[in-house]
């Protein structure tokens, strides 16, 4: 889950509704940027379904005590997170191999230290994943798979500077994650080789420049917004489900 907190409520997005968001990013992505064109619907897809293995773990917020707010993706107990992940990426490689070894990529880069067993032994599953889709697929070349795992990087990391800010917010007063740009994303500026950067333009238009996509479009985002008295009232679990599903909308202009 990822949320946002005010004085009166707290707002919660669902991870696979975040990694909707990131696909229609990729859809909209200009494949000229990356050099080479093939596979690029696998990697539309694997920003869609990035964060399927999340499904299960959003149905019910659960409660932080020690923070008095809901966890977060960021905190959520790592073991339960983890089985998770795994659940996730079996099913996204059932749909396709290659969005699945991006997606395997993706979450392993998560860790880097292996000290807990449990981390320990995803990174062995997801490793020995990553070798048998390499297999199968047959030779790859790597130049490729890491300008699409760059993509698909890019496409998460804007989606989450939209989930993660209040609409129109002043660059000053963002999450602090992006305000210097997106890691990794050098590649796809050809006029300087600098990051990528975002900013709100209003409470409905975001700007990315230089800008990475071939049109300028509109999509949505879901989420809820559920009143902290209604928590305290119903608890967490009666108080999110009672709340209405609401749409964000957002326009990625030049």
């Amino acid at each position: 889950m990822i949320i946002r907190t005010n004085e009166q409520e707290i707002i919660f997005i669902q991870q696979h509704d975040h990694g909707f968001l990131s696909g229609e990013m990729a859809r909209h992505f200009n494949p000229q940027l990356l050099g080479r064109t093939e596979r690029f619907e696998d990697v539309v897809l694997a920003a869609y379904e990035h964060d399927r293995s999340w499904i299960g773990l959003d149905k019910t917020p659960i409660w932080y005590d020690a923070e008095q707010v809901p966890y977060t993706f960021m905190d959520f107990p790592l073991a339960l997170k983890l089985a998770f992940y795994r659940i996730g990426l079996d099913e996204i490689e059932a749909m396709n191999p290659y969005a699945s070894l991006l997606c395997s990529m993706h979450f392993a880069s998560f860790f880097h230290l292996e000290e807990q067993q449990e981390v320990v032994g995803f990174l062995r599953k997801e490793r020995e994943r990553q070798k048998r889709v390499r297999e199968q697929l047959g030779e790859l070349p790597e130049e490729l798979i890491h300008s699409h795992f760059r993509l698909l990087q890019f496409c998460d990391d804007l989606s989450l500077f939209v989930c993660l800010n209040k609409p129109g917010v002043s660059k000053e007063d963002e999450f602090p994650w992006y305000q210097e740009g997106f890691e990794r994303t050098e590649p796809f500026n050809r006029d300087t080789g600098k990051p990528l950067v975002a900013e709100w333009v209003s409470e409905k238009e975001i700007r990315v420049a230089p800008f990475p996509f071939t049109v300028p479009f509109t999509t949505i985002l879901k989420y809820k917004t559920v009143a902290k008295e209604n928590i305290h009232k119903l608890g967490i679990d009666k108080a999110y489900h009672a709340a209405s599903w609401l749409e964000q909308e957002i326009t990625f202009v030049q």
